[in-house]
């Protein structure tokens, strides 16, 4: 693609300063870096993920509201964490991390314990210990 022609579908990364890079051959025949607002197919693939990902993080919160889980399952899933990436983060093994996922064991977490979670998912230690309304 030429450099003129590298598609700028501003969509997701209107207000950021979040850009795409894209190669494209400049007026001499190299490739140059260029910078991209988005590209519709790619904007559509992203909202098909991103529907996903919400839809699987309102079946976590029913389970959270129907006492079947803790809003550490949630919150994760809403950072786009598995239990994997979340103990890579916090340090935490993953048969911990699968323990504090029960409300009984997340309900003992002592402060120190809630405060790694919540730093790592960057919400408070009283966000990490309510049920989000939505």
């Amino acid at each position: 693609m030429k450099v003129e022609e590298v598609p700028q579908d501003l969509k997701y990364f209107k207000g950021t300063v979040v850009r795409d890079v894209d190669y494209a051959v400049d007026a001499d025949g190299n490739y140059q870096m260029v910078v991209s607002d988005g590209w519709t197919p790619k904007n559509e693939a992203l909202e098909i993920t991103l529907a996903d990902i919400d839809e699987q993080c309102q079946e976590i919160l029913q389970r959270v509201k129907a006492g079947e889980s803790s809003p550490l399952e949630y919150y994760a899933a809403k950072n786009l964490m598995d239990v994997d990436l979340l103990s890579d983060y916090t340090g935490f093994s993953k048969r911990t991390i699968r323990k504090h996922f029960l409300p009984d064991n997340f309900a003992k977490l002592d402060e120190k314990t809630l405060e790694t979670y919540a730093d790592v998912l960057r919400i408070t230690v009283a966000e990490l210990a309510t049920i989000p309304e939505n």
